[in-house]
Parts: structure tokens; C-alpha cells; sequence
């Protein structure tokens, strides 16, 4: 209505312009408006007649231009229709508002594709296109059976599961942990100015097992690494060695144990046959696949440097605060470092012939580089470790021959090792943080006391 009054008033103005609309008795055909009196009255002019003939031929070609105008109105009154139903099938089309409306709507089945239930009942709408209750619920339900038929297959699995994996282990579920752990942190603030309790340790690792055993809950360890550490009266070294290492080798997600291979009595110092014990000692507990010899003193200054084993023997211990920071020499194997239970043997162990300080790092070193195996190591800044100052022990003085038998490693490695290893079992002590195993390894002079243990043969 308001279109057509809108028309109505244009054609009135325009009229009004051109002319078209007179008052009788007050404007002549030529639209000038008359007066009463003289020179007002008088004829036209020539001129004022043809002007009068040009207005006379453009109010006659009038009829023409409303009806142009009519048509492009009417052109844009239907585009404009046009537009508003594309408009609103197209909000319709919108997925607006919850599935169940969705579902339910008319324009949106349209428009979604071919409707998935053909039965009639459940496209019925009512009175202003509100959709009537279905007469036929269970029908109304399978218009979602195209999103149900995946769902129908899992259905069927749980018949077959008993069939394939009866009585499967949850643990064999476990999936095995990363190369690289998430866990680790990587440099690390270490002190040795305040002193450890160890009843703190132990409250701050609360997964520990009993001698020191742990392994992680999240994942299978890729390795079962046993922690050898030999010793004696070192105890407020090993203190600190607990306090760091405990938390550093859980965050490497290792499966692992602390053995702590104390020497009984007052007899020189044998660190190399300390750690072939614990290698026996170890294994006969768990079935270790690696093992990480350290010295009590030695902490690592970065949790990435992994105690672990790889495809070549491992140097840990590569920059020592003690050396600036560097290794002291190419050939250097001392302080930490981890071999695989067949890197081990071929070697046939560490040398038992090497009593007081010196000269057995140099001598396993030379025993893997004779048997083709070579030296890994992480990199410099991965691999600082601290260590704890302290006096040299008593009855640990340097090794007098130590060079000598360096010199002969060839010779004597196949004869002197793992498979020559002889001590006595002293005592062995499962405690919270580590499992501490006492042994008689006899002294320079002569062999041990009777009642020894044959590594060889254990």
C-alpha cells in the first residue's frame, strides 16, 4: 500500500511540473496564468505559440514514460520478492537451534539432502508449521540411523574379545614409555651446604619399593637398569647421591634399583671388583638388561644426561667440575658410566687385580676398545656432574702398578674379569632407599675367605 500512495504522489508532482494540472479559469492551455486587465489579456506571440506546440508534444509522449516507470518499478518489486524468499530459505537452511529441531524441521530436510525415513508420520506438521507428535515413537527415533549404523559395529566386538585376549594382563596393556622422557627438566641447581635426612628423602619419594626398586606406573620402561655404587664409609656422600639421583632416575622413567656394594674390613680399596659383584648381586634379584656403575661423589647437573644403556658403551660423567668442566683426556672412563649386559660379558667384566686408586678405568677402556666397541657420550653441557670434595680414604692410596698392568690389558683380560671373580657374601640389607650388599673381597695377598662366591659361576 505504501508503494502504490508512494506512485500516486510522483505522478501528481510530476503532473504538477509539466503542467498538467490546471485550475479553470486561471491558466490558459499554454500554462501561463491570466489575469484580469489589460496587457495581461492580449494574444500570444508567435513565439509563445511555438513554445506552446514543444510543451504540447512532451505532455502528449506523457502516457509513455509512466508506463516505462510502472514496468521498472514493477521489475524491482519482483526482484526484491525475489531476494526475500532466497533470504529466507537460506536462514532456514542454517543449523541453528538443538538437533532435535533441526531434525524436525521441514526446510532443513529439504534442504540437508534425501531424508533418511521415508515413513510419512514422521514429517507431519500442524497448524503454523509446528511438527505434530509422532503417533509412532520408535519410528520417530530412527530418523538418526545413519549416525546409529557406526555404532552398530563396536556392538558387535565385545562377543569376540573374550575369544581373542582371555584373561589378558592389564600390565601387558601398558604401552611402552618414550625415547625421551616428558618429564625432565633439564639443568639442575646442586649443594652440598645443607646437610640430607633421609627419612625426607624417603617422604619425598613415596613410589620407591623396598631397596631402592622402582619403575614407572604410566608406561613400560624400555630398560631395567641396576644402579651399582661401590663403597665404603662414604656415608654422608651417599646421602646426597640418594637426595638427587632418586628423583632424576624416576623423571627418566626408568625401571630401576640401587645397589650399594659395601667393602667389609679395612683391606685396600678394590672399586673394579665391587662393581663385578654388583653385576652378580644384581642380577640375582631381577633380570637387569643394564647397569650404570657411579661413584658415590659423582652427581649429574642435568636430568637428560639418562642413566641408561645404548648401542655402544657409555661415558656419563664427561664434564666434571673437578676437570673445569672438560674431560681430561680422550681415553678418560672414570667416574660414571652404563654398559649392557652383553657389553659387559664380552669384555668379561672389570678387572679383580686393581687394589688402591687408578688405573682400572684405563684398563676397561682398553678392554672394550680391543673387543671393537667404542666410547659414547652425551654432549659437554648435557653431561656436567658436581662432585663432593673430600680427603682421600685411607686404605684407597694410588695404585704402584697400575701402569704396568694397563700395559698388558690384552693379555690379561681374558683370564682376569667376571669369570675369575671370587668374594665372600657378607650380609645383605634391603632398605628403603637402596639394598646394601656387605662383602669380604680379600686383599692383595692372598684370595678371600672360605665360604666365596664365584662370580663365574653364579
Amino acid at each position: 500500500m505504501e508503494t502504490a500512495s508512494a506512485a500516486v504522489s510522483r505522478r501528481v508532482n510530476f503532473l504538477s511540473i509539466t503542467g498538467g494540472l490546471t485550475e479553470p479559469g486561471r491558466r490558459d492551455r499554454n500554462g501561463l496564468e491570466r489575469r484580469s486587465g489589460g496587457a495581461d489579456s492580449r494574444e500570444p506571440s508567435p513565439a509563445a505559440e511555438a513554445g506552446t506546440d514543444g510543451d504540447q508534444q512532451f505532455l502528449d509522449s506523457g502516457p509513455n514514460f509512466s508506463l516505462l516507470q510502472r514496468t521498472c518499478k514493477l521489475v524491482v518489486l519482483l526482484c526484491l520478492l525475489h531476494i526475500s524468499v532466497t533470504v529466507v530459505f537460506y536462514v532456514r537452511s542454517l543449523d541453528i537451534g538443538p538437533p532435535s529441531s533441526r531434525t524436525n524441521s521441514p526446510p532443513t530436510a529439504g534442504l540437508s539432502g534425501p531424508d533418511p525415513d521415508p515413513n510419512p508420520r514422521t514429517r507431519r506438521y500442524g497448524a503454523g508449521g509446528q511438527p505434530v507428535d509422532d503417533p509412532v515413537p520408535p519410528k520417530a527415533t530412527r530418523r538418526m540411523d545413519p549416525e546409529q549404523e557406526p555404532e552398530q559395529e563396536p556392538e558387535q566386538e565385545p562377543e569376540q574379545e573374550p575369544e581373542q585376549e582371555p584373561g589378558q594382563d592389564l600390565e601387558q596393556e601398558r604401552h611402552k614409555c618414550p625415547e625421551t622422557s616428558p618429564l625432565l627438566v633439564g639443568p639442575l641447581r646442586v649443594e652440598f651446604n645443607i646437610p640430607v635426612n633421609l627419612d625426607q628423602v624417603k617422604e619425598d619419594n613415596p613410589n620407591l619399593q623396598p631397596g631402592g626398586r622402582y619403575k614407572p606406573k604410566d608406561c613400560e620402561a624400555l630398560q631395567k637398569v641396576a644402579v651399582i655404587i661401590p663403597f665404603r664409609k662414604r656415608e654422608e656422600h651417599l646421602k646426597y647421591w640418594l637426595f638427587y639421583l632418586h628423583p632424576i632416575l624416576q623423571r627418566q622413567q626408568l625401571d630401576y634399583g640401587v645397589y650399594v656394594i659395601n667393602q667389609d674390613g679395612d683391606e685396600i680399596f678394590n672399586r673394579a671388583k665391587l662393581l663385578n659383584v654388583g653385576y652378580v648381586e644384581a642380577l640375582k634379584e631381577y633380570d637387569y638388561d643394564c647397569f650404570v656403575f657411579s661413584d658415590v661423589d659423582l652427581i649429574p647437573m642435568d636430568d637428560r644426561n639418562t642413566y641408561r644403556c645404548f648401542s655402544q658403551p657409555r661415558h656419563l660423567s664427561v664434564a666434571m667440575d673437578k676437570f673445569g668442566f672438560r674431560l681430561p683426556y680422550n681415553q678418560y672412563f672414570g667416574g660414571v658410566s652404563s654398559m649392557s649386559k652383553e657389553q659387559y660379558l664380552k669384555i668379561n667384566g672389570f678387572p679383580n687385580n686393581y687394589w688402591g686408586w687408578g688405573g682400572e678405568d684405563d684398563d676397561i677402556y682398553n678392554r672394550l676398545t680391543t673387543k671393537g666397541m667404542s666410547i659414547s657420550r652425551p654432549s659437554g653441557e648435557v653431561g656436567k656432574c658436581r662432585m663432593i670434595r673430600h680427603q682421600r680414604d685411607k686404605q684407597n692410596e694410588p695404585n704402584p702398578q697400575r701402569f704396568n698392568r694397563i700395559a698388558h690389558t690384552r693379555e690379561t683380560m681374558h683370564k682376569d674379569g667376571f669369570n675369575s671373580l671370587s668374594y665372600k657374601l657378607v650380609r645383605v640389607d634391603k632398605l628403603d632407599l637402596f639394598t646394601m650388599i656387605t662383602v669380604d673381597v680379600g686383599s692383595p695377598e692372598g684370595g678371600v675367605a672360605e665360604g666365596h662366591v664365584t662370580g663365574g659361576g653364579g
